[in-house]
C-alpha cells in the first residue's frame, strides 16, 4: 500500500510511478483527502470524505497521530506492507501501521528532514519528536539521496535502518531526433529553493546571446520572476503547470535542461529533483548547482556542469558553455543519459523495492 496524504499533487509523478513500476506487487493508494490533479486516479482510496464528519476527523489525525476511521481503513485492505512518502505523512499513518502490525516503510524526500525540523518554537519541536517517532516505528527509512540519508541519521534515525533508495525514473528508448525549440528549460516549482530567480539574473549576464528559455510550473515566485524577466528583456516563455506527457515533449524540444536549486533562507533544500533524471533520459545534459543529492545525478563535466548554490555568474558561465559547444552539450547529454541508465532506473530501483517488501512481509527486517 502506498500512502500520501494528499493523493496526489500534479508535481508528485514519482509517487505515481512508484506504484505503476511494481511488477509482482500489487499497489494501492490510500490517501486522506483527494487532491485533483492531472494525475489523480478513480481507484485511489480516499480516507475522509469532504464532509463536516471527515474533515473533524482528518483534524484529529493530524493533531494525534491517532485515528480510529484510518486504522479501520487499513485492517478492511489488510496490505503486507504500508509505503508512506516523506516523513511528515509517515507519522500520520505510522500509529495504525504499528497497531496492526502491517510494516511500515518511509520515503524521505527532502522538506521532511531540512525545513520542517527547523521551524522555530513548539511546532519544530512537535516535528522532531514526531520524526523521532516515525523512525522508531518504521522498518526501514529510505533516503532519496546521501544528503538527506545523513540528515536523517543526524535528526535521530538509526543508522542501521536507514539506505540510500534513488526514487528512479523510466528509461525508454532515446526517442528520435526532435528539433530544438529551448535553448534552456526550467522546469519545478516557483519558490526559493529552486533558484529560479538565480536563473533569469543569469541569463541576464549572457552578453552576445539571446536565448529562448521555457520555464514551467508555477507557485508563489511565478509573478516576479516574469516581471523580472521582462524588464531584462529576456526572450522568455512561461507555460505555468503542465501535465507529465507535455513536460516530456518539452525536454526533448530543449538543449539545456537548468536546475540552479539553493538552500532557501527557511532552511529548506531538495532530495534530488526527478526533473534532473527526466532530462537525461532523453539526452539532454543538466546545469545545476552543488546541492544535496544534485551531484549523484550530474556529475560535473561528464554529464553536466554544476555550480556554487546562489553562484549567478558562475551558473551564467556554466550556461554559456554549453549554449556555445554543441559538440560538448551532445557529448554530455549521451553520458547524462547512460548515468541515469545505469543508477536511476525505474525498473531496477522497483526490482530492489520489491525485494525489500519480500523480506518484510516474511518478518526479516533488512541489515
Amino acid at each position: 500500500m502506498i500512502w500520501r496524504s494528499h493523493l496526489l499533487a500534479g508535481s508528485e509523478t514519482f509517487v505515481r510511478n512508484h506504484g505503476a513500476a511494481l511488477a509482482r506487487w500489487r499497489p494501492v493508494y490510500l490517501g486522506a483527502v483527494k487532491v485533483n490533479s492531472a494525475i489523480a486516479a478513480d481507484g485511489d482510496v480516499i480516507v475522509y470524505p469532504g464532509s463536516l464528519r471527515g474533515r473533524a476527523d482528518f483534524l484529529r489525525l493530524r493533531v494525534t497521530g491517532s485515528s480510529p476511521r484510518l486504522r479501520a481503513r487499513l485492517a478492511e485492505l489488510r496490505p503486507a506492507v504500508v509505503h508512506a512518502h516523506f516523513g511528515n505523512d509517515g507519522w500520520l499513518v505510522s500509529h495504525a501501521a504499528a497497531r496492526l502490525g502491517v510494516p511500515l516503510v518511509v520515503t524521505l524526500h527532502g522538506y521532511d528532514v531540512t525545513r520542517l525540523p527547523g521551524v522555530p518554537g513548539w511546532r519544530g519541536a512537535r516535528y522532531r519528536r514526531n520524526l523521532r517517532q516515525v523512525f522508531d516505528r518504521a522498518s526501514v527509512v529510505l533516503a532519496v539521496s546521501e544528503f538527506i540519508r545523513d540528515r536523517a541519521v543526524a535528526l535521530g534515525a538509526d543508522p542501521a535502518k536507514v539506505r540510500v533508495h534513488y526514487t528512479g525514473v523510466p528509461v525508454p528508448p532515446l526517442p528520435d531526433a526532435t528539433p530544438k525549440r529551448w535553448d534552456l528549460l526550467f522546469v519545478g516549482r516557483f519558490v526559493e529553493k529552486k533558484g529560479v530567480d538565480d536563473l533569469v539574473e543569469a541569463v541576464g549576464r549572457l552578453d552576445g546571446l539571446r536565448p529562448r528559455v521555457l520555464f514551467v510550473g508555477d507557485g508563489p515566485l511565478w509573478e516576479p520572476v516574469r516581471r523580472r524577466a521582462a524588464a531584462l528583456g529576456l526572450d522568455a516563455t512561461f507555460l505555468g503547470a503542465q501535465e507529465p506527457a507535455a513536460v516530456r515533449r518539452y525536454m526533448t524540444e530543449a538543449k539545456v535542461f537548468v536546475s540552479p536549486s539553493k538552500t532557501a533562507a527557511n532552511g529548506e533544500s531538495e532530495g534530488l529533483p526527478t526533473t534532473i533524471l527526466e532530462a537525461a533520459t532523453v539526452g539532454v545534459p543538466t546545469v545545476s548547482t552543488y546541492h544535496s543529492g544534485i551531484p549523484e545525478a550530474v556529475r560535473h563535466g561528464e554529464t553536466g556542469l554544476l555550480g556554487a548554490e546562489g553562484d549567478r555568474a558562475a551558473l551564467a558561465a556554466n550556461l554559456r558553455r554549453l549554449l556555445t559547444d554543441d559538440d560538448l552539450r551532445v557529448r554530455l547529454g549521451d553520458r547524462a543519459r547512460r548515468h541515469v541508465a545505469a543508477h536511476f532506473d525505474l525498473a531496477t530501483q522497483s526490482r530492489r523495492l520489491e525485494e525489500l517488501y519480500d523480506r518484510l512481509r516474511v518478518g526479516t527486517v533488512p541489515g
